[in-house]
């Protein structure tokens, strides 16, 4: 099994729990950490002292709690300097890539569109060359980087730095981690993408303090991500939580994984359009010239991406009633045409959740592509710990 991971930073419990939190919403006194985690303010200052001597944290100035209150505090916060992480987003036509400090704000951005050749060699080659001109960007990027993340669509077996299955660069059984480690020298972790956004909204975003959340992208495919118990499901197998591949209308059309009916081929850009051609008899018609076709009160285009609403507001409603997460995040190039079926998408929701369950709430937040490259950089934030 390829090695991709360095040793984490922190491994005993009082450690992880107190730069975790720091991390996703310090600074904080150490009153408030022993309330937050259960430690004592002991175990807080013994425990905190290591990541202070190593400057991956430190304390700021004192400051009162509420006028007239006792002794000031001297709250601790992280440095985000200390260290920086890569993060890489492959697309269907580009790669995107950013370097990131340690509580994810982005220092460092680069894109470049993919050529004609998609081969795992050439995208390796190019992601290779797009870090080091982010990692140039500053000297402490080279200094003070070990890791390296990598977001692909797709079946991806995460522990063995390999892509299973990504039908978007069209890739099987790809040694991604170890063909890039090799080559950067950095330690990379390979995750699908959906996941990694979903890990990076969880800790910096929407999903900050949830123990139950979840994230949905729609646009060129459907894809979705779970945090159960604070944890990032991924089940036995790596592809647990995949929405996009639940089969909801057993006379629907074939799904490229094989599948019928499946939430991506009914509601995915590819399958709106595909509908409307075969319902207009134009196969020249692109996904923009469905949309044009929709907003001007096309009946074929109107129903397709009604049709699309409704299965992913169902997919939706599924997850939520198994999981009952305290919010989902639905995000994706797909909000871009959220007027066209938003309404379907909310109605089909509310229809198929169960009782209580329908009380959580959907909260659009677009994602620029940036973004995902960021929730990859976090796999290396990810990685400090055990």
């Amino acid at each position: 099994m390829f090695p991709n991971h360095a040793q984490p930073l922190v491994t005993a419990p009082a450690e992880t729990a107190i730069l975790a939190l720091l991390l996703t919403e310090g600074p904080l006194s150490r009153v408030e950490l022993a309330r937050r985690t259960g430690l004592s303010s002991t175990a807080i200052t013994k425990s905190a002292r290591p990541l202070i001597d190593d400057g991956y944290l430190h304390e700021l100035p004192p400051e009162r709690t509420a006028p007239g209150a006792g002794r000031p505090v001297n709250p601790l916060a992280v440095t985000v300097d200390r260290e920086f992480f890569v993060g890489v987003k492959i697309s269907a036509d580009a790669l995107f890539v950013t370097v990131c400090d340690l509580r994810a704000g982005m220092r460092a951005t680069a894109g470049r569109s993919l050529g004609e050749d998609r081969s795992p060699e050439a995208v390796c080659g190019l992601l290779c060359e797009l870090v080091g001109i982010v990692l140039d960007a500053d000297p402490a990027f080279r200094e003070r980087t070990r890791h390296l993340g990598i977001a692909v669509s797709g079946d991806v077996d995460r522990a063995a730095g390999r892509v299973r299955y990504s039908v978007l660069p069209g890739w099987r059984d790809v040694p991604l981690a170890e063909a890039v480690a090799k080559a950067t020298g950095l330690n990379v972790t390979v995750e699908n993408d959906v996941k990694a956004l979903t890990v990076a909204e969880h800790w910096f975003g929407e999903g900050i303090g949830t123990e139950y959340f979840a994230l949905v992208t729609i646009g060129a495919g459907i894809g979705s991500g779970l945090v159960v118990n604070g944890q990032l499901i991924t089940g036995a197998y790596g592809v647990a939580g995949e929405m996009g591949h639940l089969s909801i209308d057993p006379a629907g059309p074939v799904c490229h994984c094989g599948q019928t009916g499946c939430v991506e081929a009914i509601a995915s850009s590819d399958a709106i359009r595909d509908a409307v051609r075969d319902a207009t008899g134009d196969e020249d018609l692109d996904f923009d010239g469905v949309v044009q076709l929709a907003r001007s009160g096309n009946p074929a285009a109107r129903d397709a991406f009604a049709r699309a609403g409704r299965a992913i507001g169902t997919g939706i409603a599924i997850l939520v009633n198994l999981l009952g997460p305290e919010r989902v995040v639905v995000t994706g190039e797909g909000l871009d045409t959220y007027d066209l079926f938003g309404v379907h998408i909310k109605d089909a929701y509310a229809a198929h959740c169960f009782k209580a369950a329908a009380k959580c709430p959907l909260t659009l937040r677009p994602l620029p592509w940036e973004e995902w490259a960021r929730g990859a950089a976090i796999l290396g934030i990810q990685a400090l710990f055990p």
